[in-house]
């Protein structure tokens, strides 16, 4: 930055930007985005029936957006800004470091103070965070801002699928920014931007307790508030389009390279074995669902929706722990969490609560579970000897110099390397204990902030879901269109006569008419 006039003027090209980091952050974060757009849309839209497949295309693309300009106006700065609301944190510095009771220590390093950051320095000076303060960033606010964005707004996104097919539009609409500003915005802080819990010790590699676990947990109490899908849409949940519910998956794993690649923020050797254990805990879940599905299911059969909930858990799963265990513990993580899921789907979902809560897309056990488990099993597999941020010198525009192997074996009796110690290889549960502290944390916030800002949009909207004769029609009814339109000739546009500006009366009866019950959507 250079200062002219008593203003600060951005440089195009500082020297604390480092070209391969800022690169790396911006195609992670791209990466990510694709896995909300269009991935989940894709993936969520085939698995429903096929009246329901605008109404989330719809609410999955205006939740993105919605996040993406609360983010920048004030969001960003709650979860990762320099500075918290009771100045626990300051200019990216913890300032109480001791002499302070543990309630103070809370409360004034809770949330980050709100504010944006749309000016010229705001986008373009060098990024200033207590989310990370072994190595300076080497890259602007805005690839640090960006890439963030890209997990808040996946997260409303994600418990989308507990609520889909009754949840009202606008009440949608109002849902987003509130649930991703009081439940996200602080979770963020207390785990990543420095806070609470963070400095206590507890852990999340790239968001299985403040992404995962907290979707799975606020989804299924805003399913518990908003009520049941009709009977009918329960009975006959069937998929519109298998094979394009593939090609969303099939983004999805390949997007969570940059999900948990983008997370150590620097392109090193953390990144590349974070996207390694990745794909294998990944590739563990799906042949374990499987292997499950044909042993122990009632038909006997592997399923291909089966295998994508295994690929799911074994991706939320090494979400909290992809860069701080081993590939073997990368395996074991896959495969516990989705052995776990299996059972509670098929078996604790027909116990209390579980049984009386319509979890339509089953939220609460991928992400929910998954990414509670594998938050859990870092405290047992982290390897101390996987180190995400190691010793050596920054250079004055902090760039990292001289990390040959000689250098760093002088350098590292003066810093402590940086890597998680798990029960396995120090035989300490402390690590253990500090998640588990942490897992209660964000449980009991997810699932009371939702519940109190459910209750609060039902009062505003005077009610929460669409009338059951809404509901009937789906998509017609909410947005006057239809993925599968009936209409003759291929580019007539949904319930238009061709060569009509407007919606035919017959087109439209015949849209409305409710498909027998044993049609498969």
């Amino acid at each position: 930055m250079l200062h002219m006039l008593g203003a600060v003027v951005p440089v195009p090209y500082p020297s604390w930007l480092n070209p391969a980091d800022n690169t790396w952050q911006i195609t992670a974060a791209t990466f990510v985005g694709l896995m909300s757009l269009p991935a989940l849309a894709v993936l969520y839209a085939s698995i429903v029936p096929k009246k329901w497949a605008v109404n989330i295309m719809a609410m999955m693309f205006a939740g993105f957006s919605l996040v993406l300009i609360a983010w920048v106006l004030w969001s960003y700065k709650m979860g990762f800004g320099a500075t918290s609301i009771g100045s626990g944190v300051k200019g990216g510095v913890q300032t109480q470091l001791s002499g302070v009771g543990w309630v103070k220590h809370f409360f004034d390093n809770f949330v980050g103070r709100p504010g944006g950051i749309t000016n010229a320095t705001g986008e373009e000076g060098q990024a200033v965070s207590a989310a990370n303060t072994a190595i300076p960033f080497h890259f602007s606010t805005s690839s640090l801002a960006y890439f963030q964005f890209v997990f808040a707004a996946i997260t409303p996104l994600l418990f989308m699928g507990s609520v889909v097919g009754r949840i009202k539009f606008s009440a949608w609409c109002l849902l987003v920014p509130l649930w991703s500003t009081f439940v996200y915005g602080v979770d963020a802080f207390l785990l990543w931007g420095g806070g609470y819990l963070a400095q206590e010790g507890a852990l999340d590699f790239s968001g299985g307790y403040v992404i995962h676990m907290s979707a799975g947990v606020s989804g299924f109490v805003a399913a518990w508030v908003l009520g049941p899908r009709l009977l009918r849409d329960r009975q006959h949940a069937l998929p519109n389009n298998l094979v394009m519910a593939g090609v969303g998956a099939g983004i999805l794993w390949l997007g969570w390279n940059g999900f948990n690649g983008g997370d150590p923020y620097y392109a090193g050797a953390s990144m590349a074995a974070a996207v390694v254990n990745t794909n294998l805990a990944t590739g563990a879940g799906v042949l374990g669902w499987m292997a499950l599905d044909g042993l122990f299911s009632k038909t006997k059969k592997p399923t291909f929706l089966g295998g994508v909930n295994g690929m799911i858990c074994g991706l939320v799963g090494i979400t909290p722990c992809a860069g701080w265990v081993n590939g073997r513990g990368a395996i074991y993580v896959g495969l516990i969490c989705t052995g776990l899921v299996w059972v509670a789907w098929n078996y604790l979902s027909k116990v209390r609560p579980f049984s009386k809560v319509d979890d339509a897309l089953g939220v609460v056990y991928t992400h929910g579970m998954a990414g509670l488990t594998g938050g859990l099993l870092l405290g047992i597999f982290g390897d101390p000897n996987m180190l995400e941020y190691g010793c050596g010198h920054l250079d004055v525009a902090g760039q990292v110099v001289n990390t040959s192997q000689s250098v760093y074996a002088a350098s590292a009796g003066k810093c402590v390397p940086f890597s998680v110690s798990g029960l396995m290889y120090t035989g300490s549960a402390h690590q253990l204990w500090e998640q588990a502290r942490a897992a209660v944390w964000v449980i009991f916030w997810s699932a009371l902030v939702t519940f109190i800002l459910m209750k609060l949009i039902g009062l505003v909207l005077r009610g929460l879901r669409y009338s059951d004769e809404v509901l009937e029609v789906g998509d017609l009814a909410i947005h006057d269109e239809e993925a599968f339109p009936q209409t003759i000739g291929s580019f007539a546009m949904v319930g238009m006569d061709i060569g009509s500006s407007s919606p035919s009366s017959s087109s439209r009866q015949s849209s409305e008419e409710v498909s027998p019950p044993d049609e498969r959507t």
